[in-house]
């Protein structure tokens, strides 16, 4: 019994021992795939000596593992969920656009000289203010008016010197002052005009009022500029009369935009009743101002259409834009006159 027990027990070692042999090359496969990884990892932070500017790696010996690098995972930029621009936040809110504005009136160099010459001008007084003071203090003490009619020398020596040093803070804040005044500040460039509230009937004539100026600027521009031969494709009095002309009605459109936020704030402010009216005035405007935003359009379709009839030399557009010049000034009187 006792070696028959042996024996059973010693074969079921054998079959264990040869079930782990039969299992070698699968735990051999498993220890290179757990060393592949490692190195995967060890790379991302330890590039290669040939990469990093060091001396070449050694070649792996024939029959050694070798590892092959992961090709790089490309890189996902996620949408920004930001807007473009603040411009484009301050056009639909109200608000943040009179917080814009403030903040660029606030950050205008006149505005900050302005704050600098009330800023000295404080300091330069109360300069003054002590150093009248001390020089009081220095005669009372000198005199002996300031005790009992003997004249304390060391207060009054002390006080003259304070008179002296505040004095000295006087001259130089009052030269500070004085250059600040001298300043002129570069006439900064005009920008366009600021467009009206986001909820005002005159925002959209506006923005087409913006967007017309600057592509007739562009095309009056081409029409200024002479061809190869010396010669122009409009003369130069239609081009100038043109520019006045556009910048006359743009003049009378704002004006009468103007007089329809006015008329929107003071409709705001009314009571219920009186409203209707109200309404039906700014419908006018509104409708006053769309003819007049039509017929700056009609002048720069005829400017577009002199620059493309320039090389052709032909004179209908120049009769075109003459007529569109014309007609648009009569428009800037009438729309001068609403206004």
């Amino acid at each position: 019994m006792g070696s028959s027990g042996r024996r059973r027990d010693f074969s079921e070692f054998n079959a264990k021992l040869e079930k782990h042999i039969e299992r070698l090359p699968d735990y051999a496969q498993r220890a290179q795939e757990k060393a592949q990884r490692a190195q995967e990892k060890l790379q991302r932070y330890f590039p290669p000596a040939e990469e990093a500017g060091g001396k070449p790696a050694a070649q792996p010996k024939p029959g050694n593992f070798q590892h092959r690098p992961s090709p790089p995972r490309p890189i996902v930029r996620r949408p920004s969920t930001v807007p473009a621009t603040f411009a484009a936040v301050a056009g639909q809110v109200p608000a943040v656009e009179q917080a814009r504005a403030k903040w660029e009136r606030w950050n205008h160099p006149a505005a900050k000289l302005e704050r600098r010459k009330r800023r000295t001008s404080r300091v330069l007084t109360l300069w003054i203010l002590i150093t009248i003071m001390l020089g009081v203090l220095t005669v009372l003490a000198g005199t002996g008016l300031l005790a009992a009619g003997a004249p304390d020398i060391g207060q009054a020596v002390l006080a003259g010197f304070g008179t002296l040093a505040f004095g000295t803070f006087s001259v130089r804040t009052g030269v500070k002052l004085h250059n600040l005044k001298k300043i002129q500040l570069p006439s900064a460039p005009s920008g366009p005009p600021p467009l009206p509230a986001a909820g005002s009937v005159a925002r959209e004539p506006m923005e087409r009022l913006a967007e017309s100026e600057a592509s007739l600027g562009e095309l009056l521009n081409q029409l200024a500029v002479p061809s190869s031969l010396g010669t122009f494709a409009v003369p130069e009095v239609s081009v100038a009369d043109a520019r006045a002309t556009a910048e006359q009605a743009a003049l009378a459109l704002r004006g009468l935009a103007g007089r329809i936020q006015a008329i929107e704030r003071g409709r705001n402010s009314a009571p219920e009743r009186e409203r209707g009216a109200l309404d039906a005035a700014v419908a006018k405007l509104r409708e006053q101002l769309d003819d007049g935003i039509e017929g700056y359009g009609s002048l720069v379709a005829a400017a577009g259409r002199a620059v493309a009839a320039s090389s052709d030399g032909l004179g209908t557009s120049r009769e075109a834009l003459t007529d569109a010049t014309d007609h648009l000034a009569g428009l800037a009187l009438a729309l001068k006159d609403l206004s």
